[in-house]
C-alpha cells in the first residue's frame, strides 16, 4: 500500500493533504525572495514584509477583523492562546471557560489560577453542549474574560459565541474564541460573532503549513493594558531596548516563518476560490454520512451531536469491548486508514462525555475526502466490530 491508497482522517489533527498551491507558493518565496521580512531595506526584504502582510490582509478579511495590523502570526493556535490568557489576565481578575476545552486554553487557565487568576469551569451536557444562560450564571463583578471554543477537536459540537458574546459586552468583559477547528471551514465573523479575541491555526482547516497561526485584536481590546508573551528584535523602534508599545510588533519578536506565511497566503487564497460555504456544505454531507453508518454498526457508540450540521466534522465513537489503541491500529495497518485514538489533549472534554480516561477513536474529515472513502471507513470499521462478536 503506498501513502495515495492511505485514507486519512485525521483532519482534526492537522489537514491533509495540502492545496497544491501552498507548495507552490512556498516555492515561490524561496526561490524568488527567502530573505527575512522587515529586517533589512533591499529589495528581497521588502518583497517578504509585502507577503506578510498580505496574510495579515487576508485573515482581517476571512474574519472581517477591524484592522490587519491587529492580525498577530505566530506558530500556531497554542501560541495565539497563550498571548491572550497571559497577557490579559492578573491576580484577583476571573476568567470562564467551558468543561469542552482543549488544553490550549486549559493548561493556561490553571497555571493563572495558581497565579490567583480566578476560574469557573461551565460545565457542558454530555453531548459538549453549553448553554449561555450558564456562562451568564458564572458572571462576577471581577470577570474579565470569556474563553470558549467554537468547536470540540473531540466530538465538534460548536459553541453559542455570539450569544455568550452578547453577555460579555453587557458585563464589560472580553469573549476569547478558539477557533483551531473552524477556521477555514466555518464562516466566522468577529463583529456580527462578537468575538473580542480570534485564536486560529494555519495547518488546520486553513489548508496551510505547520507553524503558522495567531490571534486577532478586536476593537474592544486595550493593547496598552495588554502585556506581550516575549519581547525580542521587531525590526522597528531599534533603537530602544524597550519593546515597541503598537501592533502587530509588540507582540511579534524573532524572525517570522515567513516561507510558511507564504505557503498560508496561497491557502487562503485557495479558500476563497472554493468558498467557505462550499467547503462546509462538503464537509457536513460527509459527517452525515459517516455517523449514520456509524449509528448502524451494532456495539458501537457515538458520542456527540448527531446533527452534522450542529457541529464541524469530527466523528468519536467506542467500540464495545475493544481496546481504542487496538481500533486505531486495525484501521491503520490493516486498512490504511489513519485516525487519532485517546484523549486527544482535551481531558475536560473527555471526562464531561463520559470517555476518560480512555478516550475515544476519533475521525476528523476534510475537504479532501469523498464519498468513496467514508463508504471504504465504514466497512473496515464494521468488519472490525464483527471480528469482535465472533470472537
Amino acid at each position: 500500500m503506498t501513502y495515495k491508497d492511505l485514507i486519512y482522517v485525521d483532519n482534526a489533527a492537522t489537514s491533509w493533504p495540502k492545496p497544491q498551491a501552498m507548495l507552490e507558493g512556498m516555492a515561490y518565496f524561496n526561490d524568488r525572495m527567502g530573505a527575512n521580512p522587515g529586517r533589512s531595506g533591499h529589495r528581497l526584504s521588502v518583497e517578504a514584509a509585502r507577503v506578510v502582510y498580505g496574510v495579515r490582509e487576508r485573515l482581517a478579511r476571512l474574519f472581517n477583523a477591524p484592522d490587519a495590523l491587529r492580525v498577530l502570526l505566530c506558530a500556531n493556535v497554542t501560541a495565539g492562546l497563550n498571548i491572550a490568557l497571559m497577557g490579559l489576565l492578573r491576580p484577583g481578575q476571573h476568567a470562564i471557560t467551558s468543561s469542552m476545552e482543549h488544553n490550549s486554553v486549559m493548561r493556561p487557565l490553571r497555571e493563572l489560577q495558581r497565579s490567583g487568576v480566578e476560574l469557573s469551569v461551565v460545565r457542558c451536557s454530555s453531548e459538549g453542549e453549553l448553554d449561555p444562560q450558564d456562562v451568564k450564571n458564572a458572571l462576577r463583578p471581577n470577570t474579565r474574560l470569556i474563553a470558549l471554543n467554537h468547536a470540540s477537536n473531540v466530538v465538534g459540537t460548536r459553541l453559542p459565541l455570539r450569544e455568550v458574546g452578547r453577555f460579555a459586552r453587557e458585563h464589560g468583559a472580553l469573549l476569547l474564541a478558539d477557533c483551531a477547528q473552524t477556521a477555514g471551514a466555518y464562516p466566522l465573523d468577529m463583529q456580527e460573532d462578537l468575538i473580542d479575541l480570534l485564536a486560529f491555526t494555519g495547518h488546520k482547516a486553513l489548508y496551510g503549513p505547520m507553524g503558522t497561526g495567531g490571534l486577532v485584536l478586536g476593537e474592544r481590546v486595550d493593547i496598552q493594558e495588554m502585556a506581550p508573551l516575549q519581547r525580542g528584535g521587531t525590526g522597528s523602534n531599534s533603537e530602544q531596548e524597550e519593546q515597541p508599545d503598537f501592533v502587530p510588533d509588540k507582540f511579534e519578536s524573532g524572525t517570522a516563518n515567513a516561507i510558511g506565511l507564504a505557503g498560508l497566503s496561497a491557502s487562503l487564497d485557495w479558500i476563497e476560490a472554493q468558498g467557505i460555504e462550499r467547503i462546509q456544505a462538503h464537509e457536513q454531507a460527509l459527517a452525515g454520512r459517516l455517523m449514520d453508518g456509524l449509528a448502524a454498526i451494532d456495539g458501537l457508540k457515538l458520542y456527540g451531536p448527531r446533527d452534522s450540521r450542529r457541529g464541524s466534522p469530527v466523528i468519536s465513537f467506542t467500540l464495545d469491548g475493544l481496546d481504542n489503541g487496538r481500533v486505531g491500529r486495525l484501521l491503520d495497518e490493516r486498512y490504511g486508514i489513519l485516525c487519532r485514538v485517546g484523549l486527544h489533549c482535551a481531558p475536560a472534554a473527555h471526562r464531561t462525555i463520559g470517555t476518560f480516561p480512555d478516550g475515544t477513536v476519533r475521525f476528523g474529515l476534510g475537504y479532501f475526502n469523498t464519498d468513496g472513502q467514508i463508504d471504504k471507513v465504514l466497512g473496515a470499521v464494521s468488519e472490525i466490530a464483527d471480528e469482535r462478536r465472533a470472537a
